[in-house]
């Protein structure tokens, strides 16, 4: 069976954030946005959604960087990579500098390597509402460096996600760039 060849398609707000509610494993749609845009199949079908709005981290809001506040997918192969190279181009074309994004650290970020982002943070999850701290391991803090760096690292962005309170995960959360 061969994978179904996906194409770029424009996607409502609406129509984004219902995909969002019906697909994504552990978050609700984002409130605001930017831009969304869909992968679509052969049919028409819509498989995927990338949804790129303001940071949500207030220090990153510098308006020169926007955030991809959300993907979702059915699992379609290659779905995501399409859609991080689509945000990329199209907020450049839009003026952006910096694009960048949030992971879990259980998950794997192929579809973001794959597409040339690179990890420049990674952050221990903050205390839940309750203000006990969460379950798992202990802090731990990543850098990387860039080609001809000479191998000094980039500078590392110092506040978590405020969703990680929120939504009390357990696991470190990675901030992800593209510049």
């Amino acid at each position: 069976m061969s994978t179904p060849r996906l194409r770029l398609v424009p996607v409502r707000s609406r129509q984004a954030k219902d995909f969002v509610h019906a697909w994504h494993r552990h978050h609700a749609p984002p409130a605001g946005q930017v831009f969304a845009v869909g992968a679509a199949d052969e049919e028409g079908t819509l498989r995927a959604v990338a949804i790129v709005g303001r940071p949500v981290a207030r220090h990153l809001d510098d308006g020169a960087t926007l955030e991809v506040t959300r993907t979702a997918s059915d699992g379609a192969r290659n779905a995501n990579s399409l859609l991080y190279a689509a945000s990329w181009r199209a907020a450049k074309a839009l003026g952006y500098r910096r694009l960048i994004t949030y992971t879990q650290e259980g998950e794997s970020g192929a579809s973001l390597r794959g597409t040339g982002w690179r990890l420049i943070a990674a952050r221990p999850p903050r205390p839940g509402p309750d203000g006990t701290p969460p379950p798992g391991p202990g802090p731990i803090t990543a850098t990387t460096t860039s080609p001809g760096s000479c191998g000094r690292p980039r500078k590392t962005v110092r506040s978590p996600h405020p969703r990680v309170a929120r939504a009390g995960m357990a696991s470190p959360l990675l901030l992800i760039s593209k510049s």
